[in-house]
């Protein structure tokens, strides 16, 4: 049907029987291509028959679908007139991962991180009513990403709004790590009769058909301390925000959804659904490790066999710093709902008492980690680069103006390839920089780590941060002193530092021209300047963006700086096409600086 039907607009004319056959298309053609390609499969795997009710009951692109997170889409591009190109999904040229706008005009906007679509279906809500456009935005938000205190920002303003908003809390007691806290538990605790459900809902149909008085006892009634609502079952915290309430729904049966949808549009105004999801849902090893199949480079379909890891950063660092925390109870880890990701899962070994996971809460990591500095701990909160992005005004606020000292392990820091623009993590010098009381490492290989890590955790002040790039040690001889300058009679200059040094120490080799590379990246050093301004020119190759870059600092005080960065935001592709791509390899370094006389 997938190859046949014009969808969406078609899936309105199917029965029930053939929309659970179109499910099952669905669910094959994911587990083939993400089996292929890489991707998220445990989270797509659970919101297909989701994905095919919203689309039956709902109008797309006239009502608007906010996805949180993007990588939970797969079924949604597959209804949206995607299916000739899914076989490219995360390839370059190909269609993303995430939803996005340029993509197809069924993306309403471009989601790669959490928590954000209450807010942004509230703002496409409220624009409607602006408009006086009748239409739904529809939120479709993880129990993992109402971790995050963006999501109660959002419920909070649109449960007062009178928008046509509909919220859905895809709930599956899985976001990538287990989810922790206050929510996590209210939502497992969360019932409610669909006694009370039916009962409200009949008594506002019957009372409000009666001429001029009816619409007035209802009010009477639901504004009672004794009304129905009290007698039956306490409000849910959601109808505390303002929104009207429904669920439990079983997130697998078609029939149950497109009722609860249905019902949720003749509401009208704020509504929030609880709808109870299978992460993996039928791909028994993903329902059985949904964890360990979150996000995958592939695997064979037959036998759920996974390629061998490779020994990676997060893991190293993981180890080396649970051996440190062993020999030193001021150390506490500090994770966000990323705990495999970043290698802490190796405190579980006799370290959880000093292991946080917060959630998908990077703001409260850093403040959280500000309270432990000032109380003499020595916090490191590992996280993504990119979602450290959220967490620029607690650094300043919280930790910089007041000097503390924490370690922040930033792991895929530079390209990170197929996760696409929302992953890259290409910021965090740039905005690093711009904050007193910062010192970066970026290390090329493990030992190189291993010896910043000790420094940041004993050495220095203030914020310390260690900039890891995705994937392995790049294979160098170490440099732990900060800095190593190999002299080949040159009176040009390559400058590097984290993985792009393998790319520049070999071009350097091939044109006989001297290198520098560094570790301790920032602040500059008036020794490492006073090298640097010895050469007639000298070049910096950065895995970051050009405005902000250490080139461009270096620029700032030398007259001899030639740099090469990146503009703008690197598309979906694997990290060599865009190391070449941006002219990082040491193929595209030898053509630069060999023709540059």
């Amino acid at each position: 049907m997938l190859s046949k039907l014009d969808l969406p607009k078609d899936l309105k004319k199917l029965n029930l029987k053939q929309e659970e056959a179109l499910c099952a298309e669905i669910r094959d053609m994911i587990l083939r291509t993400v089996a292929e390609n890489g991707g998220h499969l445990s989270s797509n795997l659970g919101t297909v028959e989701l994905s095919v009710a919203l689309h039956k009951v709902f109008d797309s692109p006239k009502d608007k679908i906010v996805f949180d997170v993007g990588h939970q889409s797969y079924a949604h591009k597959l209804l949206t007139g995607r299916y000739g190109e899914f076989k490219t999904l995360r390839q370059k040229d190909g269609i993303s991962g995430f939803t996005r706008p340029s993509e197809s005009e069924h993306d309403s906007n471009v989601s790669g991180h959490s928590s954000n679509s209450i807010s942004v279906a509230l703002g496409i809500a409220q624009a409607m009513k602006l408009s006086h456009d009748n239409h739904h935005a529809v939120a479709v938000i993880g129990d993992g990403a109402m971790t995050g205190g963006l999501a109660f920002e959002g419920l909070n303003n649109a449960g007062r709004s009178g928008c046509n908003i509909i919220v859905i809390l895809n709930y599956n007691e899985m976001s990538i790590s287990k989810n922790i806290g206050g929510i996590a538990t209210y939502l497992s605790e969360l019932r409610t009769q669909d006694g009370y459900r039916r009962i409200k809902l009949r008594a506002k149909k019957v009372l409000g058909a009666i001429p001029v008085v009816g619409k007035g006892i209802y009010g009477v009634l639901s504004a009672s301390k004794d009304s129905l609502k009290e007698k039956l079952l306490h409000s849910t915290m959601f109808e505390d925000f303002g929104f009207e309430f429904i669920g439990p729904v079983d997130g697998h049966n078609l029939e149950k959804l497109e009722h609860a949808f249905e019902l949720a549009k003749d509401i009208g105004g704020p509504v929030l659904i609880q709808v109870n999801t299978v992460k993996g849902k039928g791909y028994a090893p993903a329902e059985a490790e949904p964890g360990e199949y979150h996000g995958v480079t592939g695997f064979d379909l037959k036998t759920g066999k996974k390629p061998p890891v490779e020994e990676s950063f997060p893991d190293v660092f993981g180890k080396e710093l649970a051996r440190l925390a062993r020999d030193d109870e001021r150390i506490i880890g500090i994770t966000a709902a990323m705990k495999y990701g970043v290698g802490l899962n190796h405190f579980n070994d006799g370290l959880k008492e000093r292991l946080f996971d917060v959630g998908i809460a990077e703001e409260h990591a850093v403040s959280f980690a500000a309270g432990l500095a000032e109380m003499g701990k020595i916090p490191v909160f590992a996280v993504y680069s990119s979602f450290l992005q959220r967490s620029y005004d607690e650094l300043i606020h919280d930790v910089s103006i007041q000097n503390l000292h924490i370690v922040l392990a930033i792991f895929n820091a530079g390209i990170v390839g197929t996760d696409g623009e929302t992953h890259q993590g290409l910021f965090d010098i740039p905005f690093l920089t711009t904050i007193p009381n910062v010192t970066i490492y970026s290390p090329s290989g493990y030992d190189e780590m291993k010896d910043c890590l000790k420094k940041a955790l004993y050495e220095d002040g203030g914020i310390v941060c260690i900039r890891m790039p995705k994937g392995g040690d790049c294979g160098l001889e170490p440099v732990t002193d900060g800095e190593r300058l190999t002299e080949r009679g040159s009176d040009r200059l390559i400058i590097s530092y984290g993985r792009e040094s393998k790319e520049s120490e070999t071009a350097a080799e091939q044109l006989g021209i001297d290198s520098l590379r560094l570790t301790r990246i920032f602040p500059l050093q008036n020794e490492t300047l006073d090298i640097i301004k010895k050469y007639k020119k000298a070049y910096i190759f950065e895995e970051c963006s050009k405005d902000g870059s250490l080139g461009e600092k270096l620029a700032a005080r030398l007259d001899n700086i030639d740099r090469t960065a990146i503009e703008g935001f690197v598309p979906t592709m694997q990290c060599r096409e865009a190391l070449d791509l941006y002219s990082l390899t040491a193929e595209k370094i030898v053509k630069k600086i060999g023709s540059d006389k």
